[in-house]
């Protein structure tokens, strides 16, 4: 270990302090991923913690006088590069030599999982050798520019540092990925970490055999004792737990059964797939869905449990796709996908899907890719075409589906950042064969298991007497206007466990000095555990079909916009071409009277308000209902 001055140990102390997550992040990056995140995790605390050098004793020369040197290095200048060098050492030797690791009994520890970029750019970096993963570090975590991370990766012991800077910038450009952003998410944070227990059945199985061999030793026993083991005692008979992980007693599904039953979800799957026969593979998915491997990813939605399965699961699919061997399960309440990446460690994704429908329960995201996916069909599903949501006007266009239900290769939206040039979404079309001529139906990905399905319900009737019918698939023209003009606001909802999102245009409204027709709408989320989201748009005229919406109002955990809260108010501040501002503000259906208070006063015995009104005039604006009940505003 390196001796500095007692003041060199000071600095440093003070730099792990003051930066320790931060020095604990570019361990973990620089690291080999073929140590599993568990132990890449307690590593590189490990690596940051023994980074501070020793303090050594300099006696200077007598009767000279002291000499002016260089600048002291900086502490964190000084601590960055000894881990840098104990990280690097790792390559290729993980363990061997090098500091113990803190020790965490029964539990499992990696940081949170990330979204597709974050895996894709870490499938990247599991694939290029410590050097570039520690250049890729030093440019973007870091913010050092090209020469100075190459004098940090010499200093280092990098032998080629612009060979590995230039291997960087090609796994940049290949994954397209915001390096910089992505490398400060959770994915990448040793920091902040998720648990897991380790394989509660073989410690069981441990600590009894132990205790066992112990009460053997005690009594002195002359026979030849048995220690029970990994295996089961003859004639005992498994228990529900044991059951559910043999292949031999999965679940698998008629296929025809879905053209016969009323129950048309996920329970209607056949399993699918040239690897339904494969029980080493099913086995494997099953030993790692019950006590998931310490490198394991496991991703689940929002409320999605990751409990191990309690009974034999339904097999749905199993096979390769696009090298990547993958097995999915229904166990009545979630799916889970297994993958099975070549040289990587395995993955798990769970999501609820209790209450599935024909449309809810007509996909499934079986692949994902940088920049695209692939569907796993439902067998009632007859064709499946690709649109754009923002070129309402474009047709379809068809999709090829493979015999075993899974499609060719559709692009995903724009990540987080990327802008909104364009939307794709698949349009399903059902099967004759369910009994009823269902219509055809909208998905969208939001980088969940499940798909999300889109709807639109129509503007009030303009007689306000008729009818008013409720939700209807997202497919004729009208519906398309409105996603049109609304799509580029569901990537707020990615990840978040989605299970329908809605259109509903609850007003009309002509607006002053002959500005044409105004909508308003409100777009409500619906999650697979109940709570859901909204936001209202006012879509004034606008020159191209995809323009965006004001955002009039927003509300989360609300029944607002759906079957138990019907009613909604809302409003803006609008300008005139004249220059002129102006309070408008609208409600559904049944309101029937408008009222403004505070920096605007007004009141309007419909629907629907307008009047002048200075851009800044704060306003609270309250509909009353044909029973007498008051709707306050939503606010943005």
């Amino acid at each position: 270990m390196d001796e500095r001055t007692r003041a060199d140990v000071e600095r440093a102390e003070a730099a792990i302090v003051e930066h320790y997550p931060r020095l604990v992040r570019l361990a973990y990056l620089v690291l080999p991923p073929s140590m599993g995140r568990h132990r890449r995790v307690l590593t590189a605390h490990a690596l940051v913690q023994r980074a501070l050098p020793r303090a050594g004793r300099r006696r200077p020369a007598r009767g000279l006088p002291a000499q002016r040197g260089p600048a002291p290095e900086s502490g964190y200048d000084l601590v960055r590069l000894r881990i840098l060098r104990l990280a690097l050492a790792h390559e290729g030797r993980p363990g061997r030599g090098l500091p113990a690791v803190p020790v965490v009994w029964g539990l499992r520890l990696f940081p949170r999982a990330g979204g597709a970029d974050e895996l894709a750019l870490d499938q990247a970096l599991s694939a290029v050798p410590a050097p570039v993963r520690a250049a890729v570090a030093l440019g973007h975590l870091e913010g050092l520019d090209e020469d100075a991370a190459r004098a940090v990766l010499e200093r280092a012991g990098v032998e080629d540092a612009e060979a590995a800077q230039r291997a960087a910038g090609l796994l940049e450009r290949e994954t397209g990925a915001d390096a910089a952003a992505l490398l400060n998410s959770g994915e990448f944070d040793p920091c902040t970490v998720q648990t897991r227990p380790t394989d509660l059945l073989r410690r069981r199985q441990r600590v009894r055999a132990s205790l066992a061999l112990a009460a053997v030793l005690a009594l002195g026993a002359g026979a030849a004792a048995v220690v029970p083991g990994d295996g089961d005692p003859a004639g005992r008979a498994p228990t529900e737990a044991e059951q559910a992980l043999d292949p031999a007693r999965l679940l698998r599904t008629p296929n025809e059964q879905w053209s016969g039953t009323s129950r048309v979800d996920f329970t209607a799957w056949p399993a699918r797939g040239r690897e339904t026969g494969d029980k080493e593979l099913l086995a494997r998915a099953l030993r790692v869905w019950a006590t998931p491997p310490e490198d394991a990813r496991i991703t689940a939605t929002a409320g999605t449990s990751t409990r191990p399965p309690g009974r034999p699961p339904q097999l749905l699919y199993a096979g390769l796709i696009d090298n990547v061997m993958v097995v999915v399960f229904h166990d009545g309440e979630r799916l889970v996908r297994y993958a099975e990446p070549e040289d990587a460690t395995p993955t798990l994704h769970f999501a609820r899907v209790d209450g599935a429908d024909p449309t809810t329960g007509a996909g499934l995201v079986i692949g994902r890719g940088n920049g695209w996916m692939r569907y796993l069909l439902a067998p009632w599903i007859s064709d499946v075409a690709v649109r754009d949501l923002l070129v309402p006007g474009a047709p379809p266009h068809g999709l090829h589906v493979a015999p075993d239900g899974v499609t060719d290769r559709i692009a995903t939206p724009p990540g987080a950042g990327a802008g909104c040039g364009r939307w794709p979404v698949a349009q399903f079309r059902p099967s004759t064969r369910l009994g009823a001529a269902l219509p055809a139906f909208l998905l969208a990905d939001l980088d969940d298991l499940v798909p999300v399905h889109l709807t639109y319900t129509p503007p009030p009737p303009a007689d306000g007497h008729s009818a008013v019918g409720g939700p209807r698939e997202a497919t004729d023209p009208q519906a398309l206007q409105s996603w049109a003009r609304t799509a580029c606001r569901l990537g707020s909802l990615r990840g978040a466990g989605v299970r329908s999102v809605g259109d509903w245009a609850f007003a009309e409204q002509p607006l002053p000095e002959g500005g044409g027709k105004a909508t308003w709408v409100c777009t409500r989320a619906d999650t697979w555990r109940g709570p859901g989201t909204v936001a209202v748009q006012f879509l004034p005229p606008a020159a191209r079909p995809a323009d965006p919406g004001r955002i009039a109002g927003r509300a989360v955990d609300t029944a607002d916009c759906g079957r138990f809260g019907p009613h909604v108010v809302a409003d803006v501040h609008w300008q005139a071409k004249s220059g002129k501002w102006y309070l408008l503000a609208a409600g559904s259906r049944e309101v029937v009277g408008l009222a403004a208070t505070g920096g605007v006063r007004a009141g309007a015995e419909a629907a629907t308000l307008a009047v002048p009104a200075e851009r800044d005039a704060a306003a609270e604006v309250v509909g009353r209902l044909r029973d007498g009940r008051s709707v306050r505003a939503l606010r943005p």
